[in-house]
């Protein structure tokens, strides 16, 4: 099972040839694994945790909704809740942020409060009007108003109403006060209240904006994917020049933007304009302040990325050829562009299972009353309180593994594209072809694969929380030890994933186990080390190109948009999360082309070490690729010794089909 005790001996590459199952044991692994995922999803539901879940339940441990049995020690459990189907807090605002829960005594009404209750009258006459007890149930609703314990048995006055849905049989305020209070416990560092009010407010505010600008990123990318298939050969020039006039015409409107909002204050300020109130003079100096800081900050960023791009412009050149490829398998194989949809999807179908079974696992075990607070809570015992740990291994497991599929599935694609002489004969739909072939012979590779990455990441993860926990308390020595634990498996991080993505190339080629794949993979590249350095800089560095210019892009239109709503919107917060929604899509669009490069180099690098364009040994890559190293060779960027010593010849005719 291990890399070190493998007994596949060493062999040549063979593209195509055959097909075999590899890593068996690890599939078998990986299932039981999952199974075990399966039972701890099946506790919950065979312990009534699942039901009180959905159905909800309150304080003293009834569940909302149906007859229930006595708690020992709770005098208020054991109560018939058929007719009261909804949960309903005290104070709902009460938020404990540490234990993730609110601390309001919860209750089961038969109703949630629709219009807002001021006094102690409103709940009494609510309760004798609609059947349902919004104070604890040893309080009769003619005794609202005098009850000696009404202050903490009753709820904090006045009562919000309760959206018409309720959410999960939960009474869920319409106020969004209560989600403003969450925030600002949340976010310590914010000492003036009023800002961050004028930063939500400024949030609802332009959502609708936000919300278009989302959408505008969305389409870039999907604009950013065709230009690279069909003009990949001017690409690299087209993203290089549009950067510049982008960075320099997008730092220059900020300095524009920030004096014309600056000369508006000024003149507001000097004609003592009081046509403003307090509200909407404090957004715009919170505005003129942004702007500044935005300003100061792009003309950085533009000054390091002109003398980047002037440093880098002779290996620019060196990447047209390589994109020219990518684009020719993208027409080929349009079901790429498609990728990250399919993957984004699976991994949110996941994340809503773990999420539901984790907060299942929250509501199991057995009742145990706290004996400060009253209540009842859920605690699970013995071996089963590490059900939570297996179940947050499962999260990264699986997650790597949905990950590592797509890997494969694109690897596969590209490898049957490159060793397919003939591209008319490529099969119907290529992409469908690798998924099948990875499921039926690769699972036990990608199961280890991705089991070696979670190896890595959960101390990684581990030692960061550790962290955050004692930030303030460890000494400067300690913290520097945590620091650069981190960073050390973090960077093993980065090498084992992209060492993984050659191996499941080299699966897909030669149809080999993982600790073979990962050992030949590797001594291809360290053979084209001076390759792989060059390609992968520019590469990276052209792409990256391509994600500032669609940030960019949604930048630009949302400073146009916010622009005309000076009084209403503070723009920090909506402008931060337009451009990392905008940098993600573009990460996940462009990422699927930067593995079809990584995809392609590898193919080539095999192609050139085993055939050398004479007859019974012709090349099997894209006149464009030798193209890219006879330009290479001229450039000095490519030596006979990078390789495998073999002077390449010309490919010889018919050997590939452009």
């Amino acid at each position: 099972m291990g890399c070190c005790n493998s007994t596949e001996s060493k062999r040549d590459w063979k593209p195509l040839e055959e097909h075999s199952c590899t890593d068996v044991p690890w599939l078998i692994v990986f299932t039981l694994f999952c199974i075990g995922m399966v039972c701890i999803c099946a506790f919950p539901i065979a312990t009534g945790a699942a039901s009180r879940l959905i159905s909800g339940y309150d304080s003293y441990g009834n569940t909302c909704g149906k007859n229930n049995t006595k708690i020992e020690g709770v005098p208020l459990s054991g109560r018939d809740m058929r007719e009261n189907k909804y949960v309903f807090f005290l104070d709902p605002c009460n938020l404990d942020l540490i234990n993730r829960k609110i601390k309001s005594i919860a209750l089961c009404v038969s109703k949630c409060p629709a219009a807002e209750l001021k006094t102690l009258s409103d709940l009494k006459q609510f309760a004798l009007n609609n059947g349902s007890h919004l104070c604890s149930y040893d309080i009769t609703p003619t005794r609202y108003t005098s009850h000696s314990d009404k202050s903490t048995k009753c709820p904090k006055l006045p009562v919000p109403p309760s959206k018409s849905v309720p959410l999960l049989h939960r009474c869920v305020p319409m106020d969004i006060g209560c989600y403003t209070e969450f925030v600002q416990a949340f976010i310590t560092f914010v000492g003036d209240n009023s800002v961050l009010r004028r930063v939500i407010a400024g949030m609802m505010a332009s959502k609708e904006i936000i919300m278009g600008l989302c959408l505008l990123a969305f389409v870039l990318s999907l604009i950013m994917m065709v230009v690279i298939r069909y003009i990949s050969k001017v690409l690299v020039w087209i993203i290089t020049v549009l950067v510049v006039i982008g960075s320099i015409g997008g730092t220059g409107i900020l300095w524009w933007l920030y004096a014309d909002h600056r000369k508006d204050a000024d003149d507001r300020k000097a004609l003592d304009d009081n046509t403003l109130s307090v509200f909407g003079k404090e957004v715009a100096l919170d505005n003129v302040k942004a702007l500044l800081v935005y300003a100061i900050v792009a003309t950085i960023f533009t000054v390091v990325l002109l003398l980047v791009m002037f440093f880098m412009r002779k290996r620019v050149a060196l990447t047209i050829s390589l994109f020219h490829v990518a684009g020719k398998v993208f027409i080929h194989l349009p079901l790429l562009a498609l990728q990250p949809f399919w993957t984004f999807l699976c991994l949110m179908l996941f994340w809503i299972y773990w999420i539901t079974v984790l907060l299942s696992l929250g509501t199991s075990g057995t009742p145990v009353k706290n004996n400060s607070t009253g209540v009842v809570e859920y605690q699970m015992q013995g071996p089963l309180q590490y059900l939570v740990w297996y179940h947050a291994v499962g999260l990264i497991w699986i997650n790597e593994f949905i990950l590592a599929f797509q890997q494969m599935t694109i690897a596969g694609a590209v490898v049957t594209y490159y060793f397919t002489r003939n591209k008319s004969k490529l099969p119907a739909t290529p992409i469908l072809s690798s998924m099948a072939r990875t499921i039926r012979y690769h699972l036990g590779t990608l199961a280890k694969g991705s089991f070696i990455i979670t190896l890595v990441k959960i101390p990684r993860l581990i030692l960061t929380y550790i962290h955050s926990q004692l930030k303030g308390k460890e000494n400067a020595c300690a913290r520097c030890m945590l620091k650069a634990c981190v960073c050390c498996l973090w960077c093993l991080e980065k090498c084992l994933a992209y060492l993984n993505q050659n191996a499941y190339t080299a699966t897909a080629i030669n149809s080999t186990s993982f600790c073979t794949s990962a050992r030949d993979a590797l001594l291809i590249l360290v053979e084209n080390a001076l390759r792989v350095a060059a390609i992968n800089t520019v590469g990276d560095f052209v792409l990256f190109l391509g994600k500032v210019l669609v940030v960019s892009c949604t930048a630009f239109a949302g400073f146009l948009a916010l622009n005309y709503q000076r009084e209403y919107t503070v723009w920090v917060l909506p402008l931060l999360i337009v451009c990392l929604f905008a940098f993600l899509v573009a990460h996940c669009f462009l990422s699927v082309f930067e593995n079809v490069v990584d995809v392609l180099f590898l193919c080539f690098a095999v192609d050139t070490k085993y055939n050398d364009g004479s007859p019974g040994h012709e090349y099997y890559m894209d006149k464009a690729l030798m193209e890219y190293v006879e330009n290479s060779k001229k450039m000095g960027w490519y030596k006979p010794g990078d390789g495998d010593g073999r002077e390449m010849k010309s490919m010889a005719r018919g050997g590939t089909s452009a």
